[in-house]
C-alpha cells in the first residue's frame, strides 16, 4: 500500500514540476533635463522626461509612412542599411543586413531603429541642453537640418549636418561610421552672437512601447543595461517602470538598451564627466523607456566654439566585435553588453572554445560534440575517482544488504555498520555524486551559450535541426509531421508535446545510463530512477536542439567511461540484466492487463 501511494505522489509530483516548468517558462526623446543646484543633503526632484498624459495620443503610422515625414541621408554599409532624419537629425532608420529574421535566407532583415510615429519607434538623438533658467534656442525633434554636400553614409563618407538657429548660434552634426555597427557622432557649436552661452552636450536613446520580451527573466536580461559608476547596471523594464527614474554619475562607461541578440547604447567620451540615467513615462497612454547622458556643462563664449563626441552601438552582440570595442576603445567592460550570467567564467571560455572549434570544423554542432569530448576528458581524474567508488561499492552490495538484514530493526546500529563497512573497503558513499555536480555547471553554460549568444541563432545541424538555438520542430505525438496537427497548441501542456527525435534520444541514453548501475534496494528510490529519464525527456523537450544533442552525448560518452572504469575495477556491469528485467517487468505488465481485460469481458458476457 505504501508503494503505491509513493508511486501515486511522484507521479502527482512530476505532473506539478512539468506544468509549473511551463508557466515559468515610447514617447519621442526629450533632451535630458541639465542638473538642479539644490541644496546640501536633498535629493534632486526626478526630472519630468514626457509630456502630460493628457497630451493627445500619438497618431499611429506605419515604418514606411513613418520615414517619409522627414528627408533623409542613407545609410549604407557592408552589415547596416537605412537612414538619418535630417528633421531632428536622429538615426531613426536601422536595418541589420546580414540578420534575417527566420532561417529563411528570403525573409525581411532584422529591423533595429525605427523613427517616431511608427509602430515600434526605437532610436537615438544627440545635441545641446541649455542650461537651467536660459532661453537659448538649440536644435530640436522639429528642427530641418541642412547636409554638406551630398551622398549616402557609408564606412569612407561622414556625413556633416548644420543647423543656425537665427540668434548668433551655428550648430554642427558629423556623423562617422566603421565597417561593424559603431556610429561616431561629434557635435559642435559656433557662438557668432554677442553674449556668451552654457549648454550641456547630451544624448539619448528612446524606445516607445514595451517590446516583447524572451520571458526568462532569470536567466536572459532585457532592457536598460550599462556600465555607470562602479558597477554594471541593469534595469527591467517592468521593474523602471516602478520606479520611474534611476540616475547615476560616473567619468568613464556606456548606458542603452539590450535585446536578446541586439543592442543599442551610448558611449560618452571616456574623458569626460556625465550624468546618465534610466527614464520610464508615457505619451499619449504609451510606454516609453529612455537611456541618456549629459556632460558637465559648456560656456561658449561669443566668437568660440565647443565640440562633444558621442559613440552609438547599434547592431548585433556577436562576441568577437563587441570584445573588440572593447579592447581597442577601452571600453569599460563592455563585453557585459552579452548576457553571460553568474557564471561568467565558465560560460565565456567555453563559448569561445565552441567557437574556435566551429572555425575548424564549420558546425557548430560538430563543434559543441567536439568539446564536450574534451569536458570529458578535463575532468576525468575526478570522474574516474567516482566511478571507482561506485564500482567499490557494487563490489560490496551483498555485505550492504546483510547488514539491513541483520540490523533492520535498528536503523543507528545498521548506520554505524555501513560506516565502518565504507572506512575499511575506503568507499565514499557520495561520490558517485560526482559526475551529475560537474555536469550541472557545464549544462547551464551550455545553456546560457545557446541561448545568448547571436553565433548560435539559425545556426544548423544535420538534417531537420537548422536551427540549434530553437526546439526540436519535430514531435512524436503527430507522427514527426504525418499527421497534419500542431500539439504546441494545446493548452498548458502544448510546450512538452513537442516531444521530438533528439529529446527522445537523449531520454534513451539517461535510461540505458541509470540501468548501467544496480537497482537501488528502495522502492520510492527505484521508482524515482525508474521515472527520471522520462521527466527530463519532457522537460527538455523545450530547450535549444543544441543543448539536448549535448546531453545525449554527454550521456553517452558517460556510459563508455563508466562501463570502461567499471570492467577495470571487476565490478559487474549491470545494464544487461537489468534492461532485460526492465522487460520482462514490461511483459508481466502488459500481460496481466490483458489478462484481467478478458477475464473482466468473460464477466460482463456471462451476466
Amino acid at each position: 500500500m505504501n508503494d503505491q501511494k509513493n508511486t501515486i505522489l511522484f507521479i502527482v509530483l512530476s505532473a506539478v514540476i512539468l506544468i509549473g516548468w511551463n508557466l515559468l517558462f515610447g514617447f519621442p526623446g526629450q533632451k535630458p533635463a541639465p542638473p538642479q543646484a539644490t541644496p546640501p543633503g536633498t535629493t534632486t526632484p526626478a526630472p519630468t522626461p514626457t509630456p502630460t498624459p493628457t497630451e493627445p495620443p500619438v497618431k499611429q503610422l506605419t515604418r514606411e509612412e513613418a520615414l517619409e515625414q522627414s528627408p533623409r541621408v542613407r545609410i549604407e554599409t557592408p552589415r547596416l542599411g537605412g537612414s538619418i532624419a535630417l528633421k531632428g537629425g536622429r538615426i531613426d532608420d536601422l536595418t541589420l543586413t546580414q540578420y534575417r529574421e527566420t532561417v529563411d535566407p528570403k525573409s525581411p532583415p532584422i529591423v533595429l531603429l525605427s523613427p517616431f510615429g511608427s509602430p515600434h519607434p526605437f532610436y537615438a538623438d544627440f545635441g545641446w541642453s541649455p542650461a537651467s533658467g536660459t532661453s537659448v534656442k538649440g536644435p530640436d525633434a522639429n528642427t530641418l537640418w541642412t547636409q554638406e554636400g551630398s551622398g549616402p553614409l557609408t564606412v569612407d563618407h561622414p556625413v556633416t549636418l548644420t543647423h543656425d538657429n537665427g540668434e548668433g548660434l551655428v550648430f554642427r552634426r558629423t556623423i562617422s561610421v566603421d565597417d561593424k555597427y559603431m556610429f561616431t557622432v561629434k557635435d559642435e557649436v559656433a557662438n557668432k552672437g554677442s553674449a556668451p552661452v552654457v549648454l550641456h552636450p547630451f544624448a539619448l536613446i528612446s524606445r516607445q512601447g514595451t517590446p516583447q520580451v524572451q520571458g526568462y527573466s532569470s536567466v536572459l536580461h532585457e532592457g536598460m543595461i550599462g556600465v555607470l559608476g562602479d558597477r554594471l547596471q541593469e534595469e527591467s523594464y517592468s521593474d523602471l517602470e516602478k520606479k520611474k527614474v534611476n540616475e547615476f554619475k560616473g567619468t568613464q562607461g556606456w548606458l542603452g538598451i539590450t535585446d536578446k541578440y541586439w543592442g543599442a547604447t551610448l558611449i560618452p567620451d571616456p574623458a569626460s564627466k556625465f550624468n546618465g540615467r534610466f527614464l520610464f513615462g508615457q505619451l499619449g497612454g504609451i510606454k516609453t523607456y529612455q537611456a541618456d547622458f549629459f556632460l558637465e556643462p559648456v560656456t561658449v563664449a561669443p566668437g568660440s566654439s565647443a565640440a562633444a563626441s558621442t559613440r552609438l552601438f547599434a547592431g548585433a552582440k556577436e562576441v568577437s566585435i563587441v570584445d573588440g570595442y572593447k579592447n581597442a576603445l577601452g571600453i569599460d567592460r563592455f563585453d557585459r553588453l552579452i548576457d553571460w550570467g553568474w557564471f561568467y567564467f565558465i560560460t565565456k571560455p567555453l563559448f569561445l572554445a565552441i567557437d574556435w572549434t566551429y572555425h575548424l570544423v564549420g558546425n557548430f554542432g560538430i563543434a559543441i560534440l567536439i568539446v564536450t569530448v574534451f569536458v570529458k576528458i578535463l575532468f576525468f581524474p575526478l570522474a574516474n575517482k567516482s566511478y571507482a567508488s561506485m564500482a567499490k561499492m557494487k563490489a560490496v552490495q551483498p555485505e550492504m544488504v546483510a547488514i539491513r538484514e541483520r540490523y533492520a530493526d535498528d536503523k543507528m546500529k545498521q548506520q554505524q555498520a555501513m560506516m565502518e563497512l565504507y572506512k575499511k573497503e575506503k568507499i565514499n558513499p557520495v561520490a558517485g555524486c560526482l559526475p551529475i555536480l560537474i555536469q550541472i555547471p557545464v549544462f547551464f553554460a551550455l545553456y546560457k551559450v545557446l541561448f545568448v549568444t547571436i553565433e548560435m541563432r539559425h545556426a544548423p545541424f544535420f538534417g531537420w535541426i537548422q536551427d540549434l538555438s530553437a526546439p526540436d520542430p519535430t514531435t512524436v505525438f503527430n507522427l514527426f509531421g504525418l499527421i497534419p496537427w500542431d500539439p504546441s497548441q494545446v493548452p498548458l501542456i502544448g510546450a512538452f508535446l513537442m516531444l521530438g527525435v533528439w529529446p527522445l534520444i537523449m531520454g534513451v541514453t539517461m535510461w540505458v545510463q541509470m540501468k548501467l548501475n544496480p537497482p537501488p534496494p528502495d522502492p520510492t528510490q527505484q521508482i524515482i530512477f525508474d521515472w527520471m529519464p522520462v521527466i527530463f525527456t519532457f522537460m527538455l523537450a523545450g530547450f535549444s536542439a543544441g543543448l539536448v544533442i549535448y546531453w545525449a552525448w554527454n550521456n553517452t560518452l558517460s556510459v563508455i567511461q563508466q562501463s570502461v572504469i567499471m570492467r577495470r575495477h571487476g565490478a559487474k556491469i549491470e545494464l544487461f540484466d537489468n534492461v532485460k528485467n526492465t522487460g520482462t517487468k514490461l511483459k508481466n505488465f502488459f500481460r496481466n492487463l490483458f489478462t484481467k481485460k478478458k477475464s473482466d469481458a468473460s464477466v460482463s458476457g456471462s451476466s
